[in-house]
């Protein structure tokens, strides 16, 4: 084929995929205008079920209060409504004729922290924890899915004459500790249930609010966690050449395992190992018997994850034999495994989003550094796409990003408190178009 032919075939190519495109985004501009209106009027509404939530927070696995409200919400908009699946998760399934089945997934645990933004709904609640009584707070925006994810449910109820097919509303547990998708799975989510032919979830992020934020491929890392005892001979602080010192083998752990990341990982591939608890000892003149290390483990690769994991068993070994200690006891576990959305699905999505918020709020962002276990329904088989919402004033959002302007609080900071009004609206917008997009006609 001469090279006029192929220019000539890449033109006609483009051109019919720009009209495919453009031709799906025009199906959605009324749908649109109908989601945006109908989310409006159910406001009230949503702001008395966030503040609600945001105020009653409770940790994985213990989301009882939290779950039976949603499912109270959900049968009241007809929804024929599971609970207790995966322990506290719940399944709320809605038919519409012959169609696609897809599933909507939000996170519903909070985390064992106390709450410090000062709102007037702020969370005072308290739980017990690996033991401990603890303050509880959704820092992490949770209360922020639950709200959309109704709201998405209610506006889907109210059109329900514009799609046909299946909806699978999932509320979900333990995600913090990545647990709960494993759990509702174990006790037969897509054995009991229709299997989704798509899955979606969104999370709120740090940007400003009315922005819609995706990618196709990894979004999210891999998550493996670590739990070292290195082990060693107690003695008298004034006589350490009588003792096998185990604070100074895991210091030196600490130290020399981020050589793994710096000396053996391809420097282009993402790859973290962070050590965030050392407990050992009890006063300052006495040399411990031994030192518990606990840290996390973050990657994109496979390949990358593979070389971490075992960096971190060599060096642990190496730390404790080059002090003449026994080897240490060592317990190194998969978390999350890393989200890959479906590109066919996040391009078919892209179109909409843009459509309806503008290409200046929804745009391509790179992959989290943090994990989700909504991958594990990816991994079933299932196209999935995994999204993020804006939760800040676009003037604060600015600032921050300017040269010494002050930062704002991250997702689990005891100060994260997204503004609630924009951002529910434009979660549950953007859950419902994508819904639409992917439904029967």
């Amino acid at each position: 084929m001469t090279f006029t032919r192929i220019a000539a075939a890449a033109a006609v190519f483009a051109s019919l995929t720009l009209s495919a495109n453009v031709a799906q985004a025009q199906q959605a501009a009324p749908l649109k205008n109908d989601v945006v209106a109908k989310v409006d009027a159910m406001y009230p509404w949503l702001d008395a079920v966030y503040k609600d939530l945001h105020a009653h927070p409770e940790i994985a696995f213990q989301e009882v209060r939290t779950a039976g409200k949603l499912a109270a919400e959900m049968r009241k908009l007809g929804f024929t409504v599971t609970e207790k699946v995966g322990k506290t998760g719940i399944v709320a399934v809605l038919k519409n004729g012959a169609g696609p089945t897809v599933l909507v997934r939000t996170d519903m645990d909070g985390l064992p922290m106390e709450e410090r933004t000062g709102l007037p709904y702020a969370s005072r609640a308290r739980a017990t924890s690996e033991g401990r009584d603890t303050f509880v707070m959704h820092s992490c925006g949770h209360d922020i899915h639950m709200t959309s994810w109704l709201a998405t449910a209610r506006t889907l109820v109210e059109l329900k004459s514009q799609w046909k097919g299946t909806l699978v509303f999932i509320g979900q547990p333990a995600e913090e500790i990545v647990a709960g998708a494993k759990a509702m799975l174990d006790d037969g989510l897509f054995k009991r249930f229709p299997k989704p032919d798509y899955a979606f979830a969104l999370h709120s992020w740090p940007l400003a609010h009315g922005t819609v934020g995706f990618n196709d491929g990894p979004v999210s890392s891999n998550s493996d966690w670590l739990e070292i005892t290195f082990k060693g001979r107690g003695g008298h602080g004034s006589a350490p050449d009588k003792t096998i010192d185990p604070v100074a083998i895991a210091a030196r752990f600490v130290v020399d395992v981020q050589t793994v990341v710096s000396r053996e990982k391809d420097p282009k591939e993402f790859g973290v190992v962070t050590v965030g608890s050392i407990q050992g000892g009890t006063v300052g003149n006495i040399i411990p018997d031994s030192v518990q290390v606990r840290g996390t483990i973050r990657s994109y690769s496979p390949l990358v994850r593979a070389k971490l994991l075992e960096g971190v068993r060599r060096v642990a070994e190496g730390s404790a034999a080059m002090a003449g200690a026994p080897k240490p006891d060592m317990l190194i576990g998969g978390g999350g495994q890393a989200i890959v959305n479906s590109t066919e699905l996040v391009n078919k999505t892209e179109v909409v989003f843009k459509e309806a918020f503008g290409a200046d709020k929804a745009k391509r962002m790179p992959a989290m550094t943090a994990s989700e276990d909504f991958s594990l329904y990816a991994n079933e088989g299932v196209p999935s796409m995994f999204f993020f919402t804006g939760v800040y004033d676009p003037k604060v959002v600015a600032e921050a990003e300017r040269e010494g302007g002050k930062p704002i609080a991250f997702n689990h900071s005891p100060f994260y408190a997204p503004v609630p009004e924009p951002s529910i609206k434009t979660g549950a917008q953007a859950m419902t178009l994508a819904v639409l997009n992917v439904l029967g006609k």
